[in-house]
């Protein structure tokens, strides 16, 4: 075998680190660029920041030309109130009703054991479920504090905590009573020609019974946990006006970037400082294009998700039109990967609420007339067929499919109709029966 020295020229695509930092910095909220920004003035002396005195705000005019508004608005951030956690409100209202320092301690032992739903339930082995109480404390203490906190509150399982809000004021107490410690599966599947008969009631007293049913909170406590109040700052605000729509970005509280000038006489030197402060001059103008670019990028696809979903800002989700990241993509000549990575993490206020920029993209569905219709008014025409159906005779998700096919003209399948349905929330046709009567 000869070995033989050979020369081949190739032509390789890399991505360089700025490169990437610029692509990150794309996919960032408004939030999170302030941080960036912070930590590049921590990491290159030759930035300096500033916080704004004043709202200022980067705001297009119907979509004209940009240009700064500055309001008076204080702080972009609202800081939820100190105070006691709902927990240890419960503890000091038990203190100050029962004076017994036996039924405090366990109503205390009770209070801190809750979980997020206001109910009664250990992991632990079953000797050591109470801890030092015995089982008949435990009760009393349930009972006791049904005077401290929401009717149900401390309930170890669904059946109790019914069973706590059913009072003497409650029609038919003992048949209510009856029904929810022993047929409760049965109510919730909504049989009710097997509720009446199992009971010997009638049909009208089970309805009865079902409707005051409906009245109780099966999670009296469902914010007893602890928590503070986490406030969305939005990146996109659009505003409704005579003369259309307009929109600006929300990056009033973005710091001032600017330039070190105490570093500015030795950018000519030819040393190695000057050097070192010439690459972290590259940083910082590479950090004021790349900043520009992420916003012109978010401002070019929002106007076209403004024209194309125009309809939705006047009559909401029932207008939401079909859209695709790739017909955005082509319309402002950037790549899809461009789009997708700008409209990440982004949130947008409008006055028909609040919602994530991808909100916008919806996948399509055909009709019969060969247009197309976006997922989620297919969804929101669905909730409305369930809602106005008739109670007693609900439709099923072949129903439905065939509704959609021969009245609305849309192509869909009773596997996506009951997709769309579980992601709703609603549930099968068998348990949305109401009674006749």
């Amino acid at each position: 075998m000869e070995l033989v020295l050979q020369q081949k020229q190739e032509l390789n695509l890399v991505m360089t680190y700025k490169l990437r930092q610029a692509i990150e910095l794309l996919q960032y909220s408004t939030e999170e660029l302030c941080q960036f920004i912070k930590k590049q003035q921590e990491e290159n002396p030759l930035i300096e920041i500033k916080e704004r005195p004043h709202e200022v705000a980067y705001k297009e005019n119907d979509f004209g030309k940009a240009n700064f508004c500055s309001t008076a608005e204080e702080a972009n951030r609202l800081e939820a109130s100190e105070g006691l956690g709902m927990r240890d409100q419960l503890v000091e209202q038990a203190k100050f009703l029962y004076k017994d320092v036996r039924d405090q301690k366990v109503m205390a032992y009770i209070i801190y054991n809750l979980d997020d739903n206001g109910y009664l339930s250990f992991k632990q082995d079953e000797r050591e479920v109470y801890g030092i109480f015995g089982k008949a404390e435990i009760d009393r203490g349930i009972e006791l504090l049904q005077a401290v906190g929401p009717k149900g509150i401390g309930a170890r399982c669904l059946k109790e905590c019914l069973l706590l809000q059913v009072t003497d004021e409650c029609p038919n107490r003992q048949q209510t009573e009856s029904l929810i410690r022993n047929y409760l599966k049965l109510l919730a599947e909504r049989k009710w020609d097997g509720l009446a008969a199992r009971m010997n009631i009638s049909l009208a007293e089970i309805k009865a019974i079902h409707e005051f049913i409906l009245t109780l909170n099966p999670k009296p406590c469902a914010h007893i946990s602890d928590f503070s109040i986490q406030y969305v700052n939005p990146d996109i605000i659009v505003e409704s006006k005579v003369n259309g729509l307009s929109f600006y970005l929300n990056d009033r509280y973005l710091p001032a970037i600017r330039f070190n000038d105490n570093y500015s006489g030795l950018l000519a030197n030819k040393d190695e400082t000057s050097t070192y402060i010439q690459g972290q001059f590259a940083t910082y103008q590479w950090l004021l294009n790349s900043i520009e670019q992420r916003r012109q990028t978010i401002v070019k696809i929002v106007k076209v998700i403004l024209a194309k979903q125009e309809e939705f800002f006047k009559d909401g989700f029932i207008a939401l039109q079909p859209l695709t990241l790739k017909e955005v993509a082509e319309e402002i000549g950037m790549h899809e990967s461009t789009v997708s990575r700008a409209t990440m993490n982004k949130v947008i206020q409008t006055a028909k609420g609040t919602f994530e920029l991808r909100m916008f993209f919806a996948s399509k569905l055909e009709t019969a007339t060969g247009n197309d219709v976006s997922q989620t008014k297919v969804k929101m025409l669905l909730k409305s067929m369930i809602e106005n159906e008739d109670k007693c005779k609900p439709l099923s998700d072949q129903k439905v499919t065939d509704l959609f096919n021969k009245e609305k003209g849309i192509t869909i399948s009773r596997r996506t109709v009951a997709k769309y349905r579980e992601e709703l929330h609603i549930p099968p046709s068998a348990r949305r029966r109401a009674i006749k009567g």
